[in-house]
């Protein structure tokens, strides 16, 4: 059948025997030609996947590959887990109703019990939008509402990443190539500077010198950085926030369902409660796209809860509550606790974490920090001048437009030979110092671990001119 434009439609099968050529054409025409550029700079640009199984990662020329990625967050239960799969099929199998905004779902209503029930504290109603960033929209919303827009001042830390919507992406720290418009009212604060961001809103007064801030954000854990707020911020934030009517707001949207060792990062300080706590990434059990916001009752019930804002709260309303995505959700949440997540990342962390710190002994050249908690680690690796005057010689003219250019190349040759030489799939942040993130699924067992770090050692052992000079030379060269 054409379309209008006399093009071919292409169906599933024909899209399952497409070449790697192709696929890259169709990129470069339809999708982004610079994105193709780019990621086929590393050796997982060039493959293409046949299948994924828990850990690992299957391509079509018959390689088998250990994703140590977690899927950026997505992934705490692997590629593919057998649950999660079987609850998908079910749901289609039975013709269950996906979604219509007007009929009551049981799908709903048990995962915004579950939420509930696995949650401390208040923390009992929730929103079910589509990605992180409308539920980080969706909260700061909520928290506007709440106080009927008479205050106009929300904070966010100088090392966040919120997302990349307009509004996330004015709430997001890390700096883009282009500026975009974003919400009013938007301050920053040191991260962890419980006395500066004390000063912060101290300074955000309206005209009658009240208190003029209706939010606050914060990580506990920033993923993008590996930093994480220390329990005295953490608990006198909470205390500020409850002394001045400020609404709390945790993004937890990377670290939930027990990556770093807990089921979400703040809760391992008894007691202590946001009043807003956004997830999602895992939450989906890595098939669905899934968030939420968490509110705790006297937040949400003072913002929403009359007949003339029943449905305000809406930051995206066709897709809310998608029918097959929260029941993917339910049963996510119930292997996450079921098969206790938060211990399989504490399992890790014992042998993954003295790992790292030994290879950072044994490599003090090229190690310069390992951070991190459960199965989230990142690796610092050195923008000292001996990196600088490598990369000045091979890539002449490039590190004037990017203060951490130096880094970015010798993580990147870390990744790709990682990838070429031992089909080991990791990746790096693009905030922050930029360290290369071990954040692998929380399926993966001891001796993948112990292989992953055999093999970092290995890459590690080549030295850096060498890594660098094959990674340039064979990769980055065509970029250029």
């Amino acid at each position: 059948m054409a379309s209008e434009q006399g093009s071919t439609l292409i169906g599933l099968d024909a899209a399952d025997r497409l070449s790697l050529d192709q696929v890259h054409e169709m990129y470069r025409k339809y999708i982004n030609s610079s994105q193709v550029n780019l990621m086929t700079s590393f050796g997982f640009g060039r493959d293409l996947v046949d299948h994924a199984e828990g850990a690992y990662i299957h391509t079509r020329d018959g390689r088998r590959i250990l994703d140590f990625t977690g899927g950026v967050g997505v992934l705490n239960h692997g590629h593919n887990h057998p649950r999660i799969v079987a609850a998908r099929q079910r749901f289609q199998q039975e013709r269950r109703m996906e979604v219509h905004k007007t009929i009551f779902s049981p799908y709903l209503a048990v995962l915004g019990h579950n939420l509930a029930a696995v949650l401390p504290g208040d923390l009992n109603k929730s929103f079910l939008p589509n990605s992180g960033a409308e539920a980080v929209e969706g909260a700061v919303k909520l928290a506007y509402k709440y106080h009927g827009g008479r205050r106009n001042t929300v904070l966010h830390s100088d090392i966040s990443f919120h997302g990349k919507l307009l509004g996330s992406g004015s709430l997001t720290a890390a700096r883009n190539t282009f500026r975009f418009p974003g919400i009013p009212g938007v301050v920053s604060y040191p991260y962890g500077d419980l006395a500066a961001l004390r000063a912060e809103v101290d300074a955000a007064r309206d005209g009658a010198g009240r208190c003029d801030v209706y939010a606050i954000l914060v990580e506990p854990f920033s993923a993008s950085t590996m930093r994480s707020c220390d329990e005295e911020f953490l608990r006198g934030l909470r205390e500020l926030c409850t002394e001045r009517n400020i609404v709390l707001i945790f993004d937890e949207i990377y670290t939930g369902w027990g990556k770093t060792g807990s089921l979400f990062y703040f809760m391992r300080h008894p007691g202590l409660l946001p009043d807003i706590l956004t997830t999602s990434k895992s939450f989906g059990g890595g098939k669905s796209s899934i968030s939420a916001y968490v509110a705790r009752d006297p937040i949400f019930h003072k913002a929403y809860e009359n007949l003339n804002d029943a449905l305000l709260q809406s930051t995206s309303t066709t897709y809310y509550g998608f029918g097959e995505e929260t029941a993917t959700a339910i049963e996510a949440i119930n292997v996450a606790i079921e098969e206790d997540f938060p211990a399989r990342a504490r399992e890790i962390e014992a042998v993954l974490a003295p790992g790292l710190r030994r290879l950072r002994a044994d490599y003090p050249d090229l190690i310069s920090d390992v951070q991190g908690a459960g199965a989230l680690w990142g690796v610092f690796l050195h923008n000292n001048v001996r990196a600088l005057d490598l990369v000045t010689k091979l890539l002449p003219g490039k590190l004037a437009r990017d203060p951490q250019f130096a880094t970015k190349v010798v993580t990147g040759a870390v990744i790709d030979t990682l990838y070429r030489d031992h089909d080991i799939y990791a990746y790096y942040t693009l905030n922050g110092r930029n360290p290369l993130v071990v954040g692998p699924p929380l399926v993966a067992t001891e001796a993948d671990v112990k292989h992953f770090l055999d093999c970092f050692d290995a890459t590690l052992a080549i030295g850096l001119p060498r890594l660098l000079s094959r990674f340039v030379r064979e990769r980055l060269s065509t970029l250029w």
